[in-house]
């Protein structure tokens, strides 16, 4: 099992930004591929971005993408979410996930609590 905490997110004015931090502990961090999801209140939970177990290979949904930039540091167990430009519909909770790679949460196992991303206009 990974247990998963997210940490950075605030509040933060249109065009600004904000780097997000998923901390992992338990078993071996680098052995899981991992994702980043959001959830706007009365909506559906959402890919936002997917790094493999090595940080090799990546995927964006593409309402994010050349925006927000997803990493990993697997000597420290840590993966990261910087996000760029940020615009009022990128207000959601954020949430890490384990276990997967790509757009569908139903390949992750393993899922954090989440941090609040407020964009204000």
């Amino acid at each position: 099992q990974v247990q998963l905490v997210e940490s950075g997110g605030g509040l933060v004015q249109a065009g600004g930004f904000l780097n997000l931090a998923c901390a992992g502990s338990g078993r071996s961090f680098n052995g899981y591929s991992m994702g980043w999801f959001r959830q706007a209140p009365g909506k559906d939970r959402e890919f936002v971005a997917s790094i493999t177990r090595s940080g090799a290979n990546t995927v964006y949904a593409d309402s994010v993408k050349g925006r927000f930039t997803i990493s990993r540091d697997n000597s420290n167990n840590l993966m990261y979410l910087q996000m760029n430009s940020l615009k009022p519909e990128d207000t959601a909770v954020y949430i890490c996930a384990a276990g997967g790679f790509g757009p569908s949460p139903r390949l992750y196992g393993y899922w954090g609590q989440g941090t609040q991303v407020t964009v204000s206009s």
